[in-house]
């Protein structure tokens, strides 16, 4: 979720690339830098902390006074980056924009390099000589192989096709000191038209200050901006042609991406969100690699007894999720706790237990709580979180990151889904250091987890429309009832929670088992049942209580998997998601809930980014 910016044209750079950065820095904020064209010669600076620490080292430049300062004080040309780390910890070393060895080629990157080993290994026998650990590096490097001096277009192109991975990058040489080249794979990059002048951006919020006059970068695609214009091409070098988009966005519609809301743009950027948590941690087909974790390494892992998760409203579903696969690939046994009841009732914890805190902002008083009653008692305390340095992240023994980005909306979306994915992440780990699942089965695993960007974007195009029409037919109903099992039941349960945040809809949700213990009460001919269907285990069960909630006359909405053909028969509307291994469906499955869920309060004309008493993060009792 990292933000990129560059620019060509008449003006001077350095201001121009520090506003945009400013609009992107809720897609990454531990550090930020850019690299200047000054008179053939490229000059960089780079900072760790936000973007003000990046002002603060840019003035001490300038103020510094020589030849450096005047030469990027009339700079035209440049790039910039604000980072979100993945791979690589954070510092000043790892920072963007990065360089070849010459420093002639400059590079800043959005998205994850998933052969950047290979290819590291690959240049490091050709003599190059690394700076940082990050893998965007490896895109400087080979972009800078393959250069001239002459053809940086081409230099990218060729690049680009040695690489793996989700990303889009963006270079400039100052040797060519009026051209900056991206290339785009699965992560966004638009450029602004202006008058003499052009930009490339993460985002449009970026340049909307100058400029309404767009071009969309497709995947698979170069883009090369200069004074004169811009040429797009094919990464095989075939010319293409690309109309300019006149947008009427203003800065509130441009903060949503286009979006009419925040909630509708986070929920569309999961698979990037995904993307960002999964890929850089499964390089290995048989395993995951998780880095970062502080205190919290392989030894203690290979220790752990019993795993205790404790967590608060969206997170406390995503440890649900986590507890079925601990338990299931680790062999471990998993207590859940709502952290507002843990910390008082004199849990029993201590050494051998490693305690796991979900809490998006890091700030949630409740799970804080509970996590400091647990360290107190001599467990180890693992933070899944979203947000650097929060204070989760400075109480835990080490931290599990999200990166999901900012989430404004207050319903969470791409938040929840890496929560899940990082608990995935956690028992593949902790199932290999066991010795529990064989390598064939992580294979599976791992591979199933990387395909799920694809398959989320896939969900999203294919669901909306019917899920429109769901919303259209039943959002007059004052009650909905969610049934799941399994893994089907947190789902069940956070599609639920969004029906009751948004639209204010009573609803409940049951392990679908204990419906006969009262709330098939509750059903009549009025009552809309969301029962979560996908394939698993325990369908034949679910097909049961579909049956017995059909018999009482009551209407099913099923979400259930491609190609399950038997789910029709009891079922009046059936929303399928994308075939994959049935302990990741959690991950799929939830977003037609969300959607339900939206398009619902959007039929009732209700405020979906701020529903009433409610905040983002909870940080009192």
């Amino acid at each position: 979720m990292c933000g990129i910016v560059g620019y060509v044209g008449h003006r001077p750079v350095q201001d121009l690339l520090l506003a945009g950065l400013e609009k992107l820095e809720y897609r990454g904020y531990d550090s930020a830098g850019i690299s200047l064209v000054c008179d053939g010669v490229v000059e960089s600076v780079r900072a760790v902390g936000n973007l003000s620490a990046l002002r603060e080292a840019v003035e001490a430049r300038t103020n510094g006074g020589g030849g450096v300062a005047v030469a990027a004080s009339t700079a035209t040309t440049g790039i910039g980056h604000t980072r979100w780390a993945t791979h690589g910890r954070v510092s000043e070393e790892n920072a963007h924009p990065h360089f070849d060895t010459t420093s002639n080629v400059h590079i800043v990157l959005n998205g994850i390099v998933e052969n950047f080993l290979a290819l590291r290994e690959q240049l490091a026998a050709d003599g190059v000589r690394f700076t940082s650990e990050t893998d965007a590096e490896v895109v400087a490097h080979l972009v800078g192989k393959h250069y001239d001096g002459e053809n940086l277009t081409e230099a990218v192109c060729r690049a680009y096709n040695e690489l793996e991975g989700h990303y889009s990058f963006v270079a400039l040489a100052g040797d060519e000191p009026d051209r900056v080249v991206g290339a785009r794979k699965e992560c966004p990059l638009i450029v602004g038209r202006g008058d003499g002048e052009s930009f490339l951006a993460s985002a449009i919020p970026a340049f909307l200050a100058h400029t309404r006059r767009v071009q969309y970068v497709n995947d698979n695609e170069i883009v090369t901006i200069h004074r004169g214009g811009v040429e797009f091409q094919t990464a095989d070098g075939v010319p293409l042609e690309r109309e300019i988009v006149e947008i009427d966005w203003d800065a509130e519609t441009a903060e949503k991406g286009g979006y009419e809301t925040f909630m509708l743009k986070e929920i569309h950027e999961q698979a990037d969100a995904l993307a960002e948590t999964i890929f850089d941690r499964t390089v290995r087909e048989d395993g995951v690699d998780i880095d970062e974790m502080g205190e919290i390494g392989d030894d203690v892992l290979r220790a752990v007894k019993r795993v205790v998760v404790v967590a608060c409203g969206t997170s406390y579903h995503a440890g649900l999720v986590g507890r079925y696969a601990i338990e299931e690939w680790a062999r471990l046994p998993v207590e859940m706790d709502i952290a507002s009841e843990y910390r008082y009732r004199n849990p029993v914890v201590g050494p051998g237990d490693l305690v796991v805190g979900i809490t998006q902002s890091g700030e949630t008083a409740d799970t804080l709580a509970a996590m400091r009653l647990a360290r107190e008692r001599g467990a180890h305390v693992l933070a899944v979180s979203n947000v650097m340095g929060s204070q989760a992240t400075r109480d835990a023994h080490g931290t599990l990151f999200t990166r999901a980005g900012l989430e404004i909306g207050v319903a969470a979306t791409k938040t929840f889904v890496c929560q899940v994915a990082a608990m995935y992440l956690l028992g593949l780990r902790l199932a290999e250091l066991r010795g529990t699942l064989p390598a064939e089965r992580r294979r599976e695993l791992v591979t199933g987890l990387k395909h799920l960007p694809h398959n989320v974007d896939e969900l999203i195009a294919a669901v909306d429309a019917p899920i429109a029409q769901i919303a259209e037919d039943w959002h007059r109903s004052e009650f909905f009832l969610y049934l799941g099992r399994h893994v089907g039941l947190p789902v069940a349960l956070e599609g639920a929670l969004k029906l009751k945040e948004i639209s204010y809809i009573a609803c409940d949700a049951y392990a679908a088992g204990e419906m006969k213990h009262g709330p098939i009460a509750l059903l009549d001919d009025a009552t809309p049942v969301v029962c979560v269907a996908t394939d698993s285990p325990v369908l034949e069960k679910v097909v049961s209580n579909m049956q017995e909630v059909r018999a009482r006359g009551a209407h099913v909405i099923a979400v259930a998997t491609a190609g399950n053909r038997d789910i029709a028969q009891h079922a009046e509307r059936v929303i399928e998601i994308p075939h994959t291994d049935w302990m990741l469906q959690p991950m799929l499955a939830v977003i037609p809930l969300q959607l339900l869920a939206y398009r619902i309060a959007r039929r009732l004309e209700l405020n979906v980014d701020q529903p009433r008493n409610l905040a983002k993060t909870v940080t009192v009792e």
